[in-house]
């Protein structure tokens, strides 16, 4: 039973496998029947699913060998050779080639979103190899990842073998009456032969690229990343195109093409046996020249992003935009090159890679929102300068302003007791939580004191700001420098935070006792205070959540800012007809000032707050097992507990265990928000996997050399 039911399972799970929905050849499969069976007059889908099975079967045991052993068969026998060279010669002409070459690994949309449910579609929903679109075919023809690695391996006999039959193929092609033409120079009814699809392919892309280049978001654009001089040249090939500017170069593509497609077809119909005219070269290297340009000026726009901000699907259109211009590049490499063997086989394992990236969810993240988390990023990196103190005075400044905190959440304390004594409903209560802790966040900026816990997911973007270059010991030491600069940082502001709300807590707990007889905080909620904070209890995950928290409102800050810039509120908030009116020119300058340096902070503690409150609620009202402790609140409840309850309470080891979840609770406050912080910057700048292990050593061992470096600030700035 279980092997009738494992073909039904197979074609189930096919989807999510990217597997063959056919049944994979085994140790009997028979490679001479299969050629044997190519016949140029079976259905085209028949064709196809024969060249599709035949490459399985090269994939069977290690590829490279494969091909050999099939090129080895093909030419030892000339009337099994002749029936594939004749199916070949009817799927080149009965494809469309050009669409490979132009559409291949292009989103047929320009939005990131339609490019997510695009892949996503093409995860669940198996593909017909009953189709005349070869970049449809190319999908199941090369389905595996490990297909790139293996064609790039396979030698240049194999190679020779593969051509002479792909030569044979265009040689039977109606469209190519001289039947002893080679692929290489050989033409066909247009003149152009095999290269027919390359131009055509090169003309197409070139439209996009024009087009993209043309829309609102990119003219407004380039015009300030040209510093308003749209027709400023920027190629490196100035000399050979005077006029490429970025406009002319985007306007003159596709009839530079055009006239190149007519001057190589004239060529090749009156010699094509002689090298290509200087002119016609001259016309390609003018091309290459107008392609260099158009790139250079959509590249561009990233080093204005943080003037005019960004979004996802402008970055996406900028990287189609220069994936297009590359694809030209080699289109015209294969059909210029005197060999072009070696072009051709560049090509078809360039386009195998790209298409493993089409098929992968996780890549396109990875490549199109890589820009936005270094913006986000390095808006927190501004902000978190702040918090990195390099000397001694520096030092006590930051004591000083995380005193100033651990004052303002000394109110917070009390206020949230208060908030739980009114027996709202839970999400009210939630409601009021998180207004709470979102007015002492804000009130704590304002003031310009220090909240500890909102340090680490604003240093280390600041942190990562010194990767520019990993590979230098000059950069790793100032990373470690930094690293410890951080870590002192962070002593001064836990230790400020929790050397105040905890005495002042305190005290006002006992001054209420002695002046009106009763703690401001019931006995009942003492002890539940003391019950929730133990550290036997499920306190340590969620500290770690709460880091979690802390790292994502340092997102929602990024997000916030660059979202005001990209939509230009501060300029709308200045000269806006009517806001001017209502507030007068100089307040409105003020206020789109105020504004401009402000959202950041304004976003990540109204979030953060609200978060705090609120998650938790929601998370109970799903069933899941999640809460917030802040190391810093924490404190003061404990204080507060011990306000109420009296000094006997030293006595009870439940005391003991909430004080001892104090410094667990900060270490994994601080370190989860700031690991998270940190992996996303580095992410963004790109730092690889072995410059992270190098940067881990580089850390250890200046915690083995110099351990008081990450504690104690130096007398004096170094």
């Amino acid at each position: 039973m279980a092997d009738d039911r494992r073909p039904v399972l197979r074609r189930l799970i096919q989807p999510f496998t990217r597997q063959p929905w056919w049944p994979r050849p085994g140790n009997g499969f028979d490679i001479e029947a299969l050629l044997d069976a190519a016949d140029a007059r079976a259905p085209l889908v028949e064709r196809h699913i024969w060249l599709i099975r035949l490459l399985d079967w090269v994939r069977r045991g290690e590829p490279v060998s494969g091909a050999q052993y099939v090129v080895r068969l093909l030419e030892g026998q000339p009337e099994r050779r002749a029936r594939v060279v004749a199916l070949l010669g009817a799927f080149w002409r009965e494809t469309d080639v050009a669409a490979l070459l132009a559409d291949y690994g292009f989103s047929p949309r320009s939005a990131f979103l339609n490019e997510l449910g695009e892949r996503v579609r093409r995860r669940l929903l198996p593909a017909s190899p009953e189709t005349h679109d070869l970049s449809v075919l190319f999908n199941l023809l090369f389905s595996h990842t490990e297909d790139g690695e293996w064609l790039t391996r396979l030698d240049d006999a194999t190679l020779q073998g593969l051509a002479r039959l792909w030569e044979d193929a265009l040689a039977t092609s109606p469209e190519s009456p001289d039947a002893g033409a080679d692929a290489g120079t050989g033409t066909g009814a247009s003149g152009l032969g095999w290269r027919d699809p390359f131009f055509d392919a090169m003309l197409y892309l070139a439209t996009q690229v024009r087009a993209t280049g043309f829309t609102p978001a990119f003219r407004s654009r380039m015009g300030i990343s040209l510093g308003q001089d749209f027709d400023a040249p920027l190629s490196r090939a100035a000399e050979l195109a005077p006029d490429a500017s970025a406009r002319n170069a985007f306007r003159q593509l596709t009839h530079v093409i055009e006239h190149l497609r007519d001057q190589a077809e004239a060529h090749l119909r009156a010699s094509p046996e002689s090298p290509w005219p200087a002119s016609l070269l001259h016309e390609a290297q003018y091309l290459r020249a107008l392609l260099d340009t158009c790139a250079q000026a959509a590249s561009g726009l990233h080093g204005h992003l943080d003037t005019q901000g960004i979004s996802v699907n402008l970055v996406f259109q900028i990287d189609q935009l220069c994936e297009r211009c590359r694809r030209i590049e080699l289109l015209l490499e294969a059909v210029l090159t005197p060999q072009p063997l070696p072009a051709l086989h560049r090509l078809v394992v360039t386009l195998v890679e790209v298409g493993v990236r089409r098929r992968s969810v996780r890549a396109l993240f990875s490549q199109h929102t890589s820009q936005l988390a270094r913006r986000v990023a390095e808006r927190s990196a501004e902000t978190g300068e702040h918090y990195i103190t390099r000397n001694r005075s520096e030092y006590v400044t930051m004591l000083k302003q995380a005193c100033g905190g651990g004052a303002v959440l000394a109110g917070t304390t009390f206020m949230k007791f208060a908030v739980l004594a009114l027996g709202l409903s839970p999400f009210m209560a939630g409601v009021g939580a998180g207004l709470n802790y979102a007015v002492s966040f804000v009130l704590v900026q304002w003031l310009h004191f220090t909240v500890a816990t909102k340090q680490p997911a604003m240093t280390a973007p600041a942190m990562a700001a010194k990767l520019a270059d990993v590979r230098s010991d000059e950069a790793v030491e100032s990373f470690v420098d930094e690293v410890a600069h951080l870590l002192r940082s962070q002593v001064a502001g836990i230790l400020g935070n929790l050397l105040v709300v905890a005495p002042l807590v305190l005290g006002v707990q006992l001054l209420a006792v002695w002046g009106a007889g009763a703690p401001l905080v019931s006995e009942a909620d003492a002890r539940y205070a003391l019950k929730s904070l133990t550290l036997l209890g499920p306190t340590a995950w969620y500290a770690a959540f709460t880091g979690v928290l802390l790292f994502a409102s340092s997102i929602l800050a990024g997000w916030a800012e660059n979202a005001f810039v990209l939509h230009r509120l501060d300029s709308a908030l200045r000269w806006n007809p009517h806001i001017r009116a209502w507030l007068g020119e100089a307040r409105a300058a003020r206020w789109s000032s105020w504004w401009r340096d402000n959202i950041s902070g304004l976003a990540a503690n109204t979030s953060l707050g609200l978060m705090l409150g609120l998650v938790p609620v929601i998370a109970h009202f799903l069933g899941l097992p999640l809460d917030v402790r802040h190391v810093t609140l924490s404190t003061g409840q404990i204080a507060a507990a011990l306000g109420t309850l009296g000094w006997g309470l030293f006595q009870e080891p439940a005391f003991w265990w909430c004080v001892a979840a104090i410094p667990i609770t900060g270490a994994l406050n601080v370190g989860v928000s700031f690991t998270l912080a940190l992996r996303v910057a580095l992410r963004s700048r790109g730092v690889r996997v072995t410059d992270r292990a190098r940067l881990w050593r580089a850390i250890g061992r200046r915690v083995l050399r110099q351990p008081g470096s990450f504690l104690l600030p130096p007398r004096s700035a170094s």
